[in-house]
């Protein structure tokens, strides 16, 4: 075996297979019995002096009320505030812990809890098993949260589900570099694109616009089940991943491009 700690061994790759496969079924078990949820993201470093703390509780105790679950990161800060808002309102408070080189502990308030290796495979329960997503201010960790819903709603590959950017103080200015630089600049984007998540400092307005949003998605469930018994098309039914199936890649030129093998 080559003495490079980069090199991979390829009997070890195909093992890693089953690890991943065994962190899918976990939470597939686990978290198929949590009901309607929300997840809520923002920064680890969050004290409970902070008003992001507070009020990251204060949403969650609000959420369980309208009878939702709450779906976090495990951690500490903004994860610890939601999950201790669940877990004093009596409600669901699910941490979807992850194994870090340096050590993070898990915060006390989950009720429900589960430990990942690998981030791909907690990021597809976060989305999977949410109804809305509510990020406050948060570092890398959360911008990707946000992003990957976002991508996920744009592209028609997820349903679409209220996503709400809480501290306008925080989160204008990534809303105003994508108007001006994303939208109106360089184009990258459509206009109907800013307007996939709301931007607010007000608890009640954020705790209503999830509560009203999951109620119109459950309209639209039940009209999508009607659907498909009288064959709704197969690019858009949902798949056990809780993605969208979507159309297969159109190829150019012939054929696919393929890596000779040597």
């Amino acid at each position: 075996m080559s003495s490079n700690p980069l090199f991979r061994d390829p009997s070890q790759e195909t093992w890693r297979l089953f690890r991943i496969m065994a962190e899918f079924v976990d939470g597939f078990e686990v978290m198929s019995r949590v009901g309607q949820a929300i997840s809520i993201f923002g920064s680890a470093r969050a004290k409970p002096e902070t008003a992001h703390y507070q009020n990251a509780e204060k949403l969650a105790a609000k959420l369980v009320d309208c009878g939702f679950g709450i779906i976090t990161g495990g951690g500490p800060g903004i994860m610890e505030a939601a999950n201790k808002g669940a877990a004093a309102a009596n409600g669901t408070s699910v941490g979807l812990n992850i194994a870090l080189p340096h050590e993070q502990d898990s915060n006390p308030f989950q009720n429900i809890s589960l430990e990942f290796h690998y981030f791909f495979v907690r990021k597809v329960m976060f989305v999977k098993y949410c109804v809305g997503m509510v990020c406050f201010p948060g570092g890398y960790g959360t911008l990707d949260e946000f992003f990957e819903s976002m991508t996920l709603i744009q592209t028609g590959k997820s349903p679409t589900y209220p996503v709400v950017l809480f501290d306008s103080k925080f989160w204008n200015p990534l809303r105003n570099f994508m108007t001006d630089t994303l939208l109106e600049k360089y184009e990258t984007i459509s206009p109907g694109d800013v307007d996939l998540f709301l931007v607010t400092d007000d608890l009640e307005e954020a705790s209503n616009h999830l509560r009203c949003c999951y109620e119109r998605q459950r309209e639209a469930m039940v009209h999508d089940s009607l659907e498909k018994q009288i064959g709704l098309p197969a690019e858009h039914r949902i798949s056990g991943e809780g993605t969208r199936f979507g159309k297969p890649v159109k190829r150019v030129g012939g054929g696919a491009n393929r890596m000779p093998l040597e």
